[in-house]
């Protein structure tokens, strides 16, 4: 294992992530056709309920580990940060008992609460038992994340990041192969197909953590063999290790609730208010519920998937800096961090919504609620991944209060402006459903919107070069987006088959991608973002340039 700086961390953490997302994608398609939409919102029941409370039985601590580790690995402090490991792996071990036991006992209740007195969807006890099957993966996910988290603030970041292509890929064999048979040769019902599609997470995080078991059991000498202990290391007791381990934890949980409550929020009211006030039937409004948190939300994570990248090698990275009181390197990882961010989902958000259509129906075939929703929904993307980096900076900065506020105040706006935004935009004539997209958009850009202030106040972080780069982004996007629209009157986006929707998506992907690449590239952004003349230290980049 080799440690990783920020950019290259940030790039291998990246690319893993979006082939685990890629391939999260691509069997959506025969798991949408083996369960179809009405599947894919009981998928997105048990889903939302589990993420919930995996963040509780986690408490924050893979990010807390990681960054503790870093914290005490810059330090020299090497015996402390194993003590520290130790402490964190007991803690989530029984974190996770508490909330499987939770989830699996009080599942019928939070069942009733998704679903009310709603009939012609799907009952309460066919969502309380695809719940309690997912809670199982919940005490086997917890200890994986640790895991990732010590190796993570170590700087390891390839190791980590390929237990999620294998966490994923077995994940993914149980999904399809499971929920087929059960379809199709043992004839069960759909009910029990989302069961054993739900139980894949289970198998995913066993897979995962024999693999992280035998590589750190391997590199157990490079991890240790610098390890001397000091007179101040020794002095450093358990109980010190303890308070700033839950120091550092409570923002971390915090933040994870926050992100997973905005689509818990879409859980239990959009259904109610399509159906009760804005006169959707119960079977459309289930189908717009579950673009919003299962088939939409995993082609959202494409683009998402940047700012997951950067965060497992910023955290480790910027933490460091702050210890070692390199404010320059602080302010510098800030701004990159915009920068990078801005540069890629921009782009990616913008293209997928123009072509939401063929993309639709290439992965869920043709639908009239799948698109509309989408095209809008991908857009929050770009929100969230600011979202999600500024959190983090502002937590390895030791801003905690002051994140926690922004985080709330965004939350809060979401839960309480949710079902009135839906309902304005049904009275004014825009489906119900944008109102709740954003309310969510809206929420996100509280918390961005103070957390930019305070590293602006208190660490003189310029943002001016991040706007200007920003600005040529947005530049380069409209262009990017005239470019496709126009050409849309020769080569139409929607209609015909699967296979012209994947000539339409490649056409326009590159049509689009080299209008927005040349843009940046004679404005200077891309080589001011990626490092000095990076075009020319890519074969492939540099012939498309010249062309």
């Amino acid at each position: 294992m080799k440690k990783e700086t920020f950019l290259k961390g940030a790039f291998i953490a990246t690319i893993c992530i979006i082939i685990g997302k890629i391939l999260g994608i691509l069997y959506v398609i025969p798991f949408h056709a083996i369960i179809g939409e009405r599947g894919g919102a009981l998928y997105g029941y048990a889903y939302s309920l589990y993420t919930l409370f995996l963040t509780l039985s986690t408490v924050g601590l893979p990010l807390a580990i990681s960054k503790i580790v870093s914290e005490y690995d810059t330090l020299g402090y090497h015996k402390v940060k194993e003590r520290a490991f130790k402490m964190a792996y007991k803690v989530a071990f029984f974190m996770s008992i508490i909330s499987f036991l939770i989830l699996f006992i009080y599942a019928p209740f939070l069942s009733h609460l998704i679903i009310g007195d709603i009939k012609g969807g799907h009952s309460w006890e066919e969502i309380t038992y695809v719940v309690r099957i997912s809670s199982l993966a919940i005490l086997f996910v917890t200890i994986l994340s640790v895991r990732k988290g010590y190796l993570q603030g170590h700087k390891y970041i390839t190791v980590s990041s390929l237990s999620e292509v294998i966490e994923q890929i077995v994940r993914i064999i149980v999904i399809l192969v499971g929920s087929y048979i059960s379809i199709y040769i043992l004839n069960q019902t759909i009910k029990q197909a989302v069961g054993i599609a739900v139980f894949g997470a289970t198998a995913g995080s066993i897979a995962a953590l024999i693999y992280l078991r035998i590589k750190m059991k391997k590199a157990k000498l490079q991890l240790k063999n610098n390890y001397i202990e000091s007179e101040e290391e020794r002095n450093i007791t358990n109980k010190q290790i303890g308070k700033k381990l839950l120091s550092y934890t409570l923002p971390f949980i915090l933040m994870s609730i926050v992100s997973s409550s905005y689509s818990l929020v879409d859980t239990f009211t959009v259904v109610k208010t399509l159906v009760n006030d804005a006169g959707f039937d119960p079977e459309t409004a289930e189908g717009v519920m579950s673009v919003l948190t299962t088939w939409g939300s995993k082609l959202n994570m494409i683009v998402i998937s940047i700012a997951n990248g950067i965060v497992v090698s910023l955290l480790p990275n910027i933490t460091s800096d702050y210890i070692a009181k390199k404010i320059d390197g602080v302010r510098r990882k800030i701004n990159k961090t915009l920068q990078i961010t801005i540069y890629c989902t921009l782009p990616m958000a913008t293209g997928l919504s123009l072509l939401a259509a063929p993309v639709w129906n290439i992965f869920y075939g043709a639908s009239d609620i799948g698109p509309n929703v989408f095209s809008y929904s991908i857009f929050m993307t770009i929100f969230s991944s600011i979202f999600l980096n500024l959190n983090v900076i502002m937590q390895s900065v030791d801003r905690l209060k002051k994140v926690n506020i922004s985080l709330i105040l965004g939350l809060l706006f979401n839960a309480i402006m949710n079902i009135p935004f839906m309902l304005f935009f049904h009275y004014i004539g825009l489906p119900a459903y944008y109102g709740a997209i954003t309310s969510t958009i809206i929420g996100y850009l509280i918390t961005i919107v103070m957390n930019l202030y305070t590293l602006k106040k208190d660490f003189q972080v310029n943002y001016q070069k991040t706007w200007k780069h920003a600005g040529f982004c947005f530049i380069a996007n409209v262009a990017m987006s005239f470019a496709i629209l126009l050409l849309e009157n020769i080569i139409p986006i929607t209609g015909g088959s699967k296979l012209y929707s994947v000539s339409v998506i490649l056409f326009y992907t590159i049509l689009g991608g080299i209008v927005y690449l040349v843009i940046t590239w004679k404005t200077g952004t891309i080589d001011a973002i990626f490092g000095k003349n990076i075009t020319q230290k890519i074969p492939i980049v540099k012939k498309i340039i010249k062309k």
